[in-house]
């Protein structure tokens, strides 16, 4: 389904993109070498609650995970790039930490996620990965507007990361989002200039670069969910979830 939404829509959709944020980032101001992974998830609850939201993924229970997820955000460290699974693991210094979080409010949800490295150390590649995300989904979102073809965001996205000499994996990617948090279209992190469906105002799509540093082969954890560096390599990850407007694509997720 592929879900174009009014403007009193988009007006509950800035809400959940302003809440998906706040959340975010007060979590990256919080997080510090020794931090567990558990507790963020008790923030996260914490906070969805009290922003008027509900947790898109406590429930959440696809044909790609094990069950219903449990948890109220995805914990990914190092290797683990995407559906990290919250753990009893305290992060150390140098870690490179994805945050993931979907949350629904007033009816509509908004999608996003952060990479960052925790504490003082710096991993070799670590930030190089993440800004290589963090560019590539400007330059998907500077791409995406009214009368684009898919094709051509995916292509922007795809560019950027291949160019950084990344593999690209094409399993996971972006999607569109409303009134519930995956719906189509999927939106591939690359892909050819001038194919694909056409763009409309009033749609939501949530962009999400990723990227391993060596490989483009996923494992998945014996949890069902965490998926991982095949080799082992460091990994990370950027989201916003956009509009389309009548003359370009707004970012409803950003701090």
């Amino acid at each position: 389904m592929i879900e174009i939404l009014t403007p009193a829509e988009l007006r509950r959709a800035r809400g959940a993109g302003a809440l998906v944020a706040h959340i975010l980032q007060t979590l990256r101001r919080r997080v510090a070498p020794g931090t567990n992974l558990l507790q963020i998830d008790r923030w996260t609850a914490e906070m969805i609650a009290e922003g008027g939201g509900r947790s898109c993924y406590v429930d959440y229970a696809p044909a790609f995970g094990r069950g219903p997820f449990g948890h109220y955000i995805c914990t990914s460290v190092n290797d683990a790039v995407l559906h990290g699974k919250p753990r009893d693991y305290e992060l150390a210094d140098g870690d490179l930490l994805t945050l993931d979080l979907a949350v629904l409010k007033d009816g509509i949800a908004a999608d996003s996620a952060i990479s960052f490295l925790v504490g003082e150390s710096e991993p070799p590649g670590g930030a190089e990965l993440i800004e290589a995300t963090e560019r590539a989904l400007r330059a998907g979102i500077a791409a995406a507007g009214p009368g684009v073809r898919l094709g051509d965001v995916s292509h922007a996205i795809g560019a950027v990361l291949t160019g950084a000499g990344y593999p690209v994996n094409t399993e996971f990617g972006g999607h569109g989002i409303g009134s519930t948090m995956h719906q189509d279209p999927h939106v591939p992190n690359t892909g050819r200039p001038g194919r694909g469906y056409t763009l409309r105002p009033g749609l939501l799509l949530a962009l999400e670069p990723w990227v391993m540093a060596d490989t483009a082969t996923l494992v998945t954890d014996p949890d069902g969910w965490t998926l991982r560096s095949a080799t082992g390599c460091l990994t990370a990850h950027s989201e916003h979830t956009i509009a389309i407007t009548e003359d370009g694509a707004e970012i409803l997720t950003l701090p």
